[in-house]
């Protein structure tokens, strides 16, 4: 199954040595899955994060700019999972304003002072880590970053239900049809609401 939120591109089902993580990044985050660990993103894994995305939507693709751009602006939100030395998947989060979901292949200059959601942009793993919560260990790591905020996304070829699952509703907007439809025409923009203490999602 693969789930785009390009927005937020899940696929689900969809040089390192002597480097250091990037300033403001997460540290590992081993979460016990057998599809491999989720890490903070390096400049230096962008090659493999490009590969990931061209193997996993080759349909939805971005300039290397991108990629760059979202790790400079954002690194705490840029994770890659990792299985020993081989890459699997990646995330890119970032705060964005509410409701604006970025056109595909943009750069966006700089993050907002005063964000309304925390913008899933790109969630991507490759099938030899599929089926084994690796997704799931994404959004979780991802939620601890959202300051309070809700998450949003862009579902696409229809893994609307997929991100239902994970508490995400869709919040119809003709405002953004325009936007939507440069993903594809089954496009929607979705929200997840803040988790509540005591009600977080496993």
């Amino acid at each position: 199954m693969r789930i785009k939120g390009h927005g937020a591109s899940l696929a689900v089902d969809g040089a390192r040595a002597g480097e250091s993580p990037t300033p403001g990044c997460l540290g590992e985050a081993g979460l016990g899955e057998k599809g491999g660990i989720w890490r903070a993103m390096r400049a230096g894994d962008l090659p493999e994060v490009r590969a990931i995305a061209a193997a996993v939507h080759p349909g939805h693709p971005e300039s290397d700019a991108v990629f760059a751009e979202r790790l400079a602006l954002h690194p705490p939100g840029c994770l890659l999972l990792e299985a020993g030395e081989t890459a699997l998947g990646y995330a890119i989060a970032h705060p964005w304003h509410r409701r604006r979901p970025p056109a595909l292949d943009t750069l966006l200059g700089a993050l907002p002072e005063a964000p309304g959601v925390f913008y899933l942009h790109d969630l991507a793993i490759l099938p030899a880590a599929r089926g084994q919560g690796a997704g799931g260990g994404a959004l979780r790591e991802l939620e601890e970053l959202t300051g309070g905020l809700p998450m949003a996304l862009v579902a696409i070829g229809g893994t609307e239900g997929f991100w239902q699952v994970q508490g995400f509703a869709a919040v119809p907007d003709p405002a953004l049809e325009a936007v939507l439809r440069r993903y594809d025409s089954g496009a929607r923009y979705m929200e997840r609401p803040v988790s509540r203490s005591g009600d977080r999602r496993r």
